[in-house]
């Protein structure tokens, strides 16, 4: 039990300092940066947004309708070329009128809950966000303390993977994440229907290829102005499914879709991340990442304009901290440490904490009982509407 209490206080002293160190370089920036923009400062309005926002859509598939509109003579321009039109629109405005809000390219880890974690100040709510998810933690309310015990018990039973009577601190962790990791599968639910043409419950990569941009393709991009972005669009996309495609088949389950949609959150997909960041920035073409592209991919100066206070701290970020070996520029590696720093793992220190505050014979795992006895640092009193998902098969979450 002393390496298991070792390791969750070594994990929570560095939890503080990081988040000291980002408290201190938040102040010397803007206060926050705007939610609503988050994505659109990400990207610099290129051809990579409109696929995304388009994969955000869902009035598909572009390729039937433009062949519907093409049996029929009428000549229309599909919604896509309608929203790069107006993307193009926005990214001259955005020339025109640079903001001196700061574009941020780091993946940052998404947060258990936004609840302060001090069980002694603040009560359980962080740990029963964490366990169940922000979502199904809204409700808890719902429920009696009898029936959320009750509901809770059946819950561990779910999360005791092999049947061995206890719950282990990978099982635990594995449970977490997967509950963290809803609002992914939600969005990618939403994709599923719509690519999956043949309904055979997987999604190949013809399938995908044709339903963003079989018009297009019929036509060999004739009706796009810029060819070479379509088809490097095209490429690029059929890289990444390619590395999500772990069997090698082409045709992409629901895990390894995931993996194409939401590279970062995969280990053998991450890399891409950093390939496509440096394919973004790169405008010499050299594969690296200098200062000027580097400040150039944040900001936009307008002539005559000041410069930002914040532009300063990232020169000195880059040359003291991100160029690792001094030589003017980042490669690939000096990439990932910038946009993939390795946080805190959240969901490992949760369950660490979990057991500690829960193992009353401390033998580093749980038992059912032992769960039941602190039920309210799991659930609590409130309700919850996880209730409803205790009746769908485990792999639902």
């Amino acid at each position: 039990m002393n390496k298991i209490v070792k390791t969750y206080k070594r994990k929570k002293e560095r939890q503080k300092e990081r988040k000291k160190e980002r408290k201190k370089e938040r102040k010397k920036e803007r206060k926050k940066e705007r939610k609503k923009d988050r994505q659109t400062d990400r990207q610099k309005l290129t051809f990579k947004v409109a696929r995304l926002f388009v994969l955000s859509v869902s009035e598909r598939p572009l390729a039937a309708k433009s062949r519907r509109c093409r049996r029929s003579g009428e000549r229309i321009m599909p919604s896509l070329l309608q929203l790069l039109c107006a993307l193009t629109l926005v990214a001259a405005v955005t020339v025109a009128k640079p903001t001196q809000e700061k574009r941020d390219r780091v993946v940052h880890g998404r947060e258990l809950s936004d609840h302060a974690h001090d069980d002694a100040k603040a009560g359980f709510q962080y740990d029963h966000e964490a366990f169940l998810g922000k979502e199904e933690a809204k409700t808890f309310d719902q429920l009696s303390p009898e029936e959320s015990k009750e509901r809770l018990g059946r819950i561990v039973d779910r999360i005791d993977s092999d049947q061995d009577g206890f719950v282990s601190q990978a099982e635990l962790h594995s449970w977490i994440r997967r509950a963290q990791r809803r609002y992914i599968e939600e969005n990618v639910g939403k994709h599923w229907q719509e690519y999956d043409l043949n309904k055979d419950d997987r999604i190949s990569w013809e399938e995908y290829k044709n339903t963003t941009y079989g018009y297009y393709m019929d036509e060999e991009f004739d009706d796009v102005d810029d060819k070479h972005s379509y088809r490097a669009m095209l490429s690029r996309d059929e890289r990444r499914f390619k590395l999500a495609d772990r069997d090698g088949d082409l045709i992409a389950s629901r895990e390894e879709f995931t993996a194409f949609l939401h590279p970062e959150e995969f280990e053998h997909t991450r890399g891409i991340v950093v390939t496509e960041t440096i394919e973004d920035i790169d405008k010499n073409g050299d594969g690296f990442v200098d200062l000027e592209e580097y400040i150039g991919d944040m900001y936009t100066a307008e002539v005559g304009e000041a410069e930002p206070d914040w532009l300063k701290t990232e020169r000195e970020q880059f040359r003291d901290f991100r160029d690792v070996n001094k030589d003017g520029k980042l490669d690939s590696g000096e990439v990932s440490k910038w946009i993939l720093p390795g946080e805190v793992d959240h969901t490992e220190t949760e369950a660490i904490h979990l057991i500690y505050e829960s193992d009353q014979n401390k033998d580093e795992k749980l038992t059912k009982e032992e769960i039941l006895n602190n039920w309210n640092m799991f659930v609590g009193s409130q309700a919850t509407n996880y209730g409803e998902d205790l009746t769908k098969k485990h792999d639902e979450l």
